[in-house]
């Protein structure tokens, strides 16, 4: 009995933040500006009131949360640059230059494999889904219908692109928040995880066109794709000069150079691409503003853009926030960490893993059970960050016990965190999916072949021990 009640007690601030974020989701429209913050907050104090009745002191608890917090600090910083960088790229064309030549690739025949392939080009290039699925991805099921493709395999594809991208780009803030609670370093991470990721999306872009072989041609005027491209082409100047700066970034990524550095050169580097290349578009907007150029390149980087075309469908793909615009996903993370430091000074954690884990338990077994945590924190919390967030914290000493370098569990995480959240149809992520791209989950769930073949394909890579790194003491010391 009393065994029954520890494992309740052990359980219990994670079953009370179930709770408080399924009630998010039944009363608040928008649960990521504020409710999932405080529901993160009361199942902290939650915790610590426990953990301090089991005799865990303040300053631990307090030591706990400062040590969490100051591990995400550099992803913190990272999240702010990200949120200029992203506005400059827009404003000098690289971005909208990225989906105009990606957009061009569209072909009847293989709609679904470029559409995959498009949506993959504009993730990587924005680092959101979330905006891709939004933008482009209502624009290509609109496409889909007029060439009375299947919307579920539609929704699949745009879906599968997305979180390639999503999930691969130094910009997003899922690929930033998985080392930082891992405690792996960013580039390394995006290197290890094209490990498992490449294969994966190469079996999708297989399978995307192979059906497009199965099905039979048609030929369209697709009004509508030369609607956007006209409109992108009229704004700006798109040059393929433009991919310079994107390749000077990949060179820096696979060179080491530290994300903060390689970010910072890539905001910077925007901004003089806006200068030299989109002089008119600025010009524009400084006659609209009443503004000068420093004026216009400042607000771009900390409120974002807002450029406005006769495209309703680009100007929601070319609106973002800037720096201020990432003040609630900090908010998120900080309250998160938050909650995680709780869970890991009170012991919470080390008694959970020790529930799912021994200390003689295999390389696969930590990596089956990470995955199994993150799939369950998707359908449990309804939350992709969390489902990141609380296996990373629980898992980081375990993998350290096991000479597991931390990249092996940034990588599970991403592969079976960040993926599968839109196919669980209650998570945030598939209710905004199925909001935006206006279909049912279950619809587009058997269609996402990348988010399905992810956590099975770093599950093959544990089981066959291929690109299991082990931990190195020595560059550790």
């Amino acid at each position: 009995m009393k065994k029954e009640e520890n494992i309740l007690i052990t359980f219990s601030p994670i079953l009370l933040l179930i709770i408080l974020l399924c009630c998010n989701i039944f009363f608040f429209e928008n649960t990521m500006n504020g409710p999932n913050q405080i529901a993160l907050l009361i199942a902290s104090l939650f915790a610590s009131c426990i953990a301090f009745f089991k005799k865990t002191t303040l300053k631990k608890l307090k030591k706990g949360i400062y040590d969490s917090i100051k591990s995400s600090i550099n992803a913190i910083t990272i999240l702010l640059i990200i949120g200029g960088l992203t506005s400059t790229w827009i404003l000098s064309g690289i971005v909208p230059a990225m989906i105009y030549y990606g957009t061009e690739l569209i072909s009847p025949r293989f709609f679904l494999l470029t559409t995959c392939i498009i949506c993959a080009i504009v993730s990587l290039s924005t680092g959101s889904s979330w905006t891709t699925a939004a933008t482009i991805g209502i624009a290509l099921v609109g496409i889909g219908e007029l060439l009375s493709i299947n919307t579920g395999m539609v929704a699949g594809a745009i879906i599968s692109g997305s979180y390639f991208g999503d999930k691969m780009s130094p910009l997003s803030e899922t690929t930033n928040l998985a080392p930082s609670v891992s405690g792996s370093d960013l580039i390394n991470h995006i290197k290890y995880m094209t490990y498992t990721t490449i294969p994966t999306i190469t079996i999708t872009l297989i399978i995307f066109f192979c059906i497009g072989i199965a099905s039979p041609a048609e030929t369209i005027i697709l009004d509508k794709v030369n609607g956007f491209l006209t409109s992108i082409n009229t704004h700006f100047y798109i040059g393929v000069e433009l991919f310079l700066l994107p390749l000077i970034i990949v060179i820096l990524i696979y060179a080491r150079v530290p994300a903060v550095t390689t970010l910072s050169i890539g905001l910077l580097t925007g901004v003089l691409f806006a200068c030299v290349f989109q002089k008119e578009l600025i010009d524009s907007i400084n006659e609209a503003t009443n503004n000068n150029t420093i004026g216009t390149i400042t607000h771009t980087i900390f409120s974002g853009t807002n450029i406005i075309t006769e495209n309703n469908d680009l100007n929601e793909l070319l609106s973002k926030n800037g720096v201020l615009g990432m003040s609630w996903i900090i908010l998120l993370v900080l309250s998160a960490m938050t909650f995680g430091g709780v869970m890991h000074a009170g012991g919470f954690l080390k008694r959970i893993t020790s529930l799912l884990i021994s200390k003689t338990s295999s390389n696969v077994t930590i990596i089956q059970s990470t995955a199994g945590s993150c799939i369950f924190f998707n359908i449990s919390t309804c939350d992709q960050y969390l489902a990141i967030v609380i296996p990373g914290r629980m898992f980081k000493e375990v993998y350290e016990e096991h000479n597991l370098d931390p990249t092996n569990l940034s990588r599970t995480i991403e592969d079976s965190g960040t993926v599968t959240s839109v196919l669980v149809p209650w998570n945030s992520c598939a209710a905004y999916h199925a909001e935006m791209l206006a279909i049912q989950p279950i619809t587009y769930l058997p269609f996402c072949f990348f988010n399905i073949l992810s956590p099975i394909m770093t599950l093959l890579f544990a089981y066959f021990s291929i690109y299991i790194k082990k931990l190195d003491r020595n560059e550790e010391k």
